[in-house]
């Protein structure tokens, strides 16, 4: 079993005036305080939040100069390129500055970088066959902060460059203080600029873009809310798809996407949904980030990002539903060379006895290298360590790294940026290029670097109250409606139980890892839990002890017209 350390909150506050004053249930107050939502206008807008609560773009820096240099080419009939990436949020980022300039009838087109052959973000080549094109303007998206050098040779060729992106800001250190690195672009539009006084830098790419398009809509006589209303979804399912923290307007955003999305007028959009059989269903972040989503990425994974550009582009679902189908088939392609991709990097940890590293970095050669991502995140979830997995690549050896809450993944690798080719990425997640000579000096400095302890490496299970079972009901979860959408930085309500006594199981479905326990509480009442996971390890852990505490979370279920509460054990000691 993985090492825990399961926290009750004790977080304080007057829950039962909180619950008078909204009219919610005082628990339901204790999860708003457990988020650190305070004060009357912050629960206001997390309960009840609408459109009219986002920020206005122009407080963003550099998108005023961005919109006033954008209908100025668009004016004078120049051509722009939109350049941005392989992801669900770059592919969402290059649609949204597609279809927005072209409804303000600019000379655009876009370009969305191959992995493999063109690599993340703004090169050289790209440029080259740009300025070759005729085209005058590149605007990126979801990439170009890190482009310093390949935007002072766009300049060279005098084109003209804007940046949009979410991405960090590279910098130097002298001195002991930061020299951030902003490129020399035309205009830079990041929230994680140091001077920029946006109030929120926690969205993704596609939200950027939203918001650059908004502010162009509001000058051009079409209004802003028109904005929202075409692109809303597509910013929603890059938050999620991003894995941005749903906190603030990303909250908001994803609400009210979800919503939109439900009901979407893009053909694309409703192809997806109906192959992945979500028609009339009621849509949450789950069904972007694992139902959704992956099909947008596969394709920039096993192919090209150009067909996920393509579905959302689609005019009519005739056109849009082949597409589709063939994403859902290349999705599922790539589960099948993940799960080989996992097994290699548990055998090569095995063999090499790297379980005691502090940070796992695991050198796959054969390994396909647009899933090392997702492998690389697998084996986080197992191990709890930060994980870089690497393979072999055209340019050298590419990586890709995700991480765990105590260490900051971008920071870290900053330490030994003279090992890399190239680099890039925030706290939880990172790319890498570096040549095969540096693989085993990469791994010795990381190592030697770390500074976690062996409590950074515990799963922190976050508790929300300990509560019976019996205090569940149907009013209760209707309430917890308000919290939602749940994911990153958002999660769902947690609850503890202690001294359940098992009665019966049953394992169910093909694979044996669904299983349905029924159960006495303290007080000798009965309920059903369900459980997803290694269910001998759980039958096992309750034959030695006799009786075990669990955290759960509790939700509607229904079932053939019929709606019950269903428990879900998420974890148990």
């Amino acid at each position: 079993m993985k090492q825990e350390k399961w926290y009750v909150a004790a977080k304080k506050a007057d829950f039962e005036g909180i619950g008078r004053q909204f009219s919610i249930d005082p628990l339901t107050a204790r999860m708003i305080r457990n988020r650190d939502i305070e004060g009357e206008d912050a629960i206001r807008k997390y309960l009840y939040g609408t459109l009219d609560d986002l920020y206005p773009p122009e407080a963003m820096k550099g998108i005023p100069e961005a919109v006033s240099l954008l209908l100025e080419k668009i004016k004078t009939g120049a051509r722009i390129r939109v350049i941005g990436d392989y992801d669900i949020d770059g592919i969402m980022a290059t649609y949204i500055l597609w279809e927005g300039l072209k409804l303000l009838g600019a000379s655009v087109d876009t370009v969305i970088p191959h992995r493999i052959q063109d690599g993340y973000g703004l090169n050289e080549g790209l440029i080259r066959v740009a300025h070759e094109d005729g085209i005058d303007t590149i605007v990126t998206c979801d990439n170009g902060i890190a482009a310093y050098s390949q935007i002072q040779y766009a300049n060279d060729l005098g084109m003209t460059v804007i940046v949009t992106d979410h991405h960090e800001v590279p910098y130097d250190e002298e001195s002991g203080e930061r020299v951030y690195q902003i490129p020399p672009a035309a205009v830079v539009v990041d929230p994680k600029q140091p001077d920029c006084k946006y109030p929120f830098s926690g969205i993704c790419g596609a939200v950027v873009a939203m918001k650059l398009v908004q502010a162009l809509f509001e000058v051009y006589g079409m209004g802003g809310r028109k904005a929202l209303d075409i692109f809303l979804e597509m910013a929603a399912f890059a938050t999620v798809g991003d894995v941005m923290e749903l906190v603030d307007e990303n909250r908001i955003i994803v609400k009210y996407g979800l919503q939109a999305l439900e009901h979407s007028g893009n053909p694309g959009l409703c192809a997806l949904t109906e192959v992945c059989e979500l028609t009339d269903r009621h849509l949450s972040a789950y069904h972007i980030g694992f139902v959704l989503g992956p099909c947008l990425n596969a394709t920039g994974r096993l192919d090209t990002a150009k067909r996920a550009l393509s579905l959302l582009q689609c005019g009519t679902r005739q056109e849009a539903l082949p597409i589709a189908t063939d994403l859902k088939h290349l999705n599922e392609s790539r589960k099948e060379m993940t799960l080989k991709g996992v097994e290699a990097a548990q055998a090569l940890i095995k063999e090499q006895g790297l379980d005691g590293r502090k940070v796992l970095i695991l050198y796959l050669p054969d390994c396909h290298e647009s899933l090392a991502g997702i492998i690389a995140g697998r084996i986080r979830e197992e191990y709890e360590r930060p994980v870089f997995v690497l393979t072999d690549s055209e340019d050298g050896v590419k990586g890709s790294g995700r991480s765990i809450e105590a260490y900051s993944m971008y920071e870290e690798m900053s330490k030994c940026k003279d090992l890399f080719i190239r680099y890039g990425g925030h706290k939880m997640a990172a790319g890498l290029t570096l040549p095969k000579e540096n693989v085993q000096l990469f791994a010795q400095r990381m190592e030697q670097e770390c500074a976690l302890t062996e409590e950074d490496f515990a799963v922190k299970v976050h508790i929300d109250a300990a509560m019976p079972f019996g205090y569940v009901n149907e009013a209760l979860l209707s309430q917890f409606s308000l919290l939602e959408p749940f994911g990153n930085g958002n999660r769902k309500p947690l609850f503890a139980q202690r001294n359940v006594a098992l009665l019966g199981s049953r394992i169910l479905g093909k694979t044996g890892r669904v299983g349905k326990y029924t159960v006495l509480d303290e007080n000798n009442r009965c309920y059903e839990l369900t459980y997803f996971g290694e269910q001998e390890q759980l039958l096992s852990y309750w034959e030695k002890k006799g009786k075990i505490n669990v955290t759960y979370y509790a939700e509607q279920n229904t079932y053939r017209g019929r709606t019950q509460i269903q428990f879900i054990v998420q974890s148990f000691q």
